[in-house]
């Protein structure tokens, strides 16, 4: 779309919602640029967006298809923009990420408003900068700053000190006059335009900066190839600009195919599928305004600030007045520290705590659009809160517990409306965690459904259906894999081996670790729980019981699987575990062997497929798709994997059903092989 404003075209960017550039944008920015650029009248053009965006880059759904590479390209466009003999300024409000931003950085200057960010997302997706970006931004800004923009992944403000250089003016108001009145400056400067071809940047301080922040990756950054290539194409800015893009065009295609980008584009993909509910349960969600939280421990704080900061109003209810005041506290402390960190303003802190009002008087809970208890993990307390949330509660209200595993059904039954009830498995801290398990009850509505669906999207949670069974889907297969795991400490392997074998591959933490973490006595309460149901024929490995027994619940008692002194971590086992550890293995009749890094990887993976199997064929998830949101999004499965399931469509199906058996017969009695058809 092209107006006039002073003799300057001003070509605006629409492709709703995103900007994205697609084919189609493409094309388009090429013609007026060309018919601009022809066109006597015209002294030169500005580049501009809408309000919230300028563009957020390339169409991530031509990646792989043939689109992706149909001229123009992106780079064709790009050097459209940076050869046009009249200036051309771009005019950034909202946000410029990815290819947006390398369109910008080919022009001839640039203006923004002061509220703007910029960024270069590509490595959150397996990828770099593949359109001149690791390239002409080192040049603009150095080295440093660009690597710091390019590595993290995420936007940063116009004002941030890293854009130092990247513009010609900063405004508080309307973006596009200052931006014309850039391009008049340069036409009446009849100086030759500023071109990024005519930087050179000093060798010595690009090496500097490149070997600095490659010694800065941690492990899971050293096994995405991303982060590498990308250290690779900036070192590629000793050269001229011409070369450099040569280099980061062939890094950009080998990424392309890569499986950790295609894993990572899956995810892109499937996270937002996870948040449509099926056609059959497709209904209007009730409105949704006003959320009371029962509750106000680190949990319940951490939801009611997911929801302030969704400018929703929270009712945070307590039993007492000092757990209240403990809970209005910390969300207090949690504001003040957003602000100290730049991360937000004092009137947005301010604001968003005047929807907060604490009580612990029951019958305020009439005022709420929906109640969410975060109260202890016992049934038979949360039966008792929802009885008081049946009496209380308006007629209409959503109702939601917040539970990691118990049965919807049985807190449900204790209302007189179980259509209200649902499942909301918040993940801890709350307000940070981007999933969020939403669970159906057998008599859930369609509406109470969709209302929670959309309110996880509001709180900018990753909302994903499951069915109402022990653990949902994340537990249950989380539980699969530790099991596994602790099968295979009696088999041979030590815990720090498995842990390590696991954080190698790319798990941020492994299961005894995280188990430490937690505390040894939640999973212990959780198998205390189920003893009664239990098959007393199947395999169960008793390690983790015996250390609770004595005492070892974990970090928060100084020992668990490790000993940890001042909070540090001892790097392997102390003698106490690995006895108990050997004498469980005499116990089973199992001489004890050497596992290798490999078996240990493959047998954790293998059991999360085959639980993952049996997890859609039961109903509990309604997509193998959300199975991978869900571990990824909560439970530290690499992202550059996909996730269980996308791990087992690339490999061999004979080799998978073969392992699988095996792991059936080690197992033992109890273990139920799940139809791996199903998954594939």
């Amino acid at each position: 779309m092209l107006s006039i404003q002073n003799d300057v075209a001003v070509i605006a960017i629409n492709n709703p919602p995103v900007n994205s550039l697609g084919h189609a944008l493409r094309e388009k920015i090429v013609q007026e640029i060309q018919m601009a650029q022809s066109d006597p009248a015209v002294l030169g053009i500005v580049l501009v967006g809408n309000d919230k965006l300028f563009s957020a880059g390339s169409d991530v759904t031509e990646f792989g298809t043939d689109l992706q590479f149909r001229e123009p390209i992106l780079r064709t466009v790009i050097s459209t923009v940076e050869d046009c003999q009249k200036p051309v300024v771009a005019a950034i409000a909202g946000i410029a990420l990815g290819g947006g931003l390398e369109l910008a950085l080919a022009c001839h200057g640039r203006v923004a408003l002061a509220s703007a960010r910029i960024g270069f997302p590509e490595v959150n997706l397996g990828l770099i900068p593949g359109s001149g970006g690791t390239q002409r931004l080192p040049r603009l800004v150095g080295p440093e700053a660009a690597l710091t923009i390019i590595l993290s992944g995420q936007p940063v403000a116009v004002t941030d000190h890293k854009c130092l250089g990247l513009f010609s003016a900063i405004v508080e108001d309307d973006v596009i006059p200052v931006a014309v009145q850039r391009v008049l400056d340069l036409v009446n400067s009849k100086a030759s335009l500023p071109n990024v071809r005519d930087i050179d940047l000093d060798p010595a301080q690009v090496r500097e900066s490149v070997d600095k922040q490659r010694s800065k990756l941690n492990g899971r950054q050293r096994l995405q190839p991303a982060y590498g290539a990308a250290l690779d194409a900036v070192m590629a800015t000793t050269q001229k600009l011409e070369a450099g893009l040569q280099i980061e065009r062939a890094l950009f295609l080998d990424l392309v195919s890569s499986k950790s980008a295609q894993a990572l584009r899956y995810l892109f993909k499937v996270e937002r599928e996870a948040s449509r509910l099926p056609p059959d349960l497709h209904a209007s969600p009730r409105q949704v305004q006003q959320l009371a939280v029962i509750g106000a421990g680190t949990m319940g704080s951490g939801i009611a600030i997911a929801a302030l900061d969704a400018d929703l109003s929270v009712l945070l209810l307590e039993q007492d007045e000092n757990a209240l005041e403990r809970g209005r506290q910390r969300i207090k402390t949690h504001y003040r520290e957003r602000v100290q960190s730049g991360k937000i303003n004092e009137f947005q802190a301010a604001t968003n705590e005047s929807r907060l009002t604490t009580t612990t008087d029951w019958s305020r809970l009439v005022e709420a659009d929906l109640v969410i208890e975060a109260v202890f993990e016992d049934l038979q307390v949360k039966r008792e809160v929802f009885g008081k949330i049946d009496v209380h509660a308006r007629q209409g209200a959503v109702l939601a517990t917040n539970t990691s595993y118990l049965d919807i059904d049985a807190i449900a039954e204790v209302t007189q409306r179980p259509q209200d009830v649902i499942g909301l498995h918040f993940f801890s801290p709350a307000n940070v965690m981007k999933l969020l398990e939403v669970v159906r009850g057998d008599k859930t509505s369609a509406d109470v459904l969709a209302t929670a669906m959309v309110l996880g999207t509001r709180l900018k949670k990753t909302p994903v259906l499951c069915g109402n069974a022990f653990g949902f889907i994340g537990n249950r297969i989380y539980n699969a894999y530790r099991r596994q795991c602790e099968f295979m400490l009696e088999d041979g392997a030590w815990p720090e081996e498995v842990d390590s074998a696991l954080t190698a591959m790319g798990f941020a933490m492994g299961p005894f670790a995280v188990a430490d973490l937690s505390g040894l006595d939640i999973a212990w309460r959780m198998r205390k729980a189920q003893a009664a149901t239990r098959d007393p024929g199947e395999r169960y490995v008793s390690i983790l019981d015996k250390l609770c027994e004595q005492g070892r619940l974990g970090r928060k008692t100084g020992a668990g699987y490790y000993v940890y002194t001042d909070d540090k971590k001892a790097t392997v086992t102390d003698q106490t575990v690995r006895n108990l550890i050997d004498q469980a293995s005499v116990e089973r009749g199992i001489e004890r062997r050497s596992l290798s890094a490999e078996e240990i990887q493959r047998r954790a993976l293998l059991a999360m497929v085959n639980e993952a199997a049996l997890l859609l064929s039961e109903g509990v998830a309604t997509r193998a798709e959300d199975i991978d949101v869900v571990l990824t999004q909560g439970y530290g499965f690499p992202r550059w994997e996909g996730g269980p399931v996308f791990w087992a469509r690339h490999q061999e199906k004979h080799r998978l059903e073969a392992e699988l058996s095996q792991l059936a017969r080690e197992a033992g009695h109890g273990f139920a092989l799940g139809n791996l058809e199903i998954l594939l």
